[in-house]
């Protein structure tokens, strides 16, 4: 007989063994069978806590703009430019993109899903109205949701490329 399968794994848990196979593999190459098998699940444990793959890399996405935000901050309390932050973050997005397939296979799967895509636009719709509302002082809700599809569009393509 076999041992039982550990059923104490936690969402933490979850998180932290898919994020490290999204890095070394890339999204596209990581399945929920190779995140349950290393975790010592079960798929529908795994799905039970996350339904897809795509909710696990929500979560990530989610970690990642509260990281940025306090970047961002950090940064601008020492003095720096908005739009310098803004202008570097894509530019190292692009660099890591054209030195590293599996990065540039994460951008690119965040940017191709809806939940994924949605969450890095209500991120930087809130980051932008808060960074450029004292120079854009007309704007409403919907300009910033306006141009922060544009500027999401704009990062998809220098990815893509």
């Amino acid at each position: 007989m076999s041992p039982p399968k550990k059923i104490n794994t936690t969402k933490k848990e979850i998180i932290q063994i898919a994020t490290r196979l999204f890095l070394e593999r890339g999204f596209t190459d990581t399945s929920v069978k190779l995140i349950s098998d290393q975790l010592d699940i079960s798929t529908g444990n795994l799905t039970f806590h996350y339904p897809t793959k795509e909710h696990l890399l929500a979560v990530l996405v989610e970690m990642l703009c509260d990281f940025q935000w306090k970047t961002m901050e950090i940064a601008l309390d020492e003095g720096g430019s908005h739009l310098m932050a803004l202008c570097l973050e894509l530019a190292a997005m692009a660099a890591i993109c054209e030195e590293n397939k599996i990065a540039k296979d994460f951008y690119l799967s965040v940017y191709t899903h809806t939940m994924t895509l949605n969450t890095i636009r209500i991120n930087d719709q809130k980051k932008a109205k808060k960074l450029f509302a004292s120079y854009c002082t007309d704007w409403t809700d919907v300009d910033f949701a306006s141009a922060e599809m544009l500027v999401s569009g704009i990062e998809y393509a220098t990815l893509k490329t």
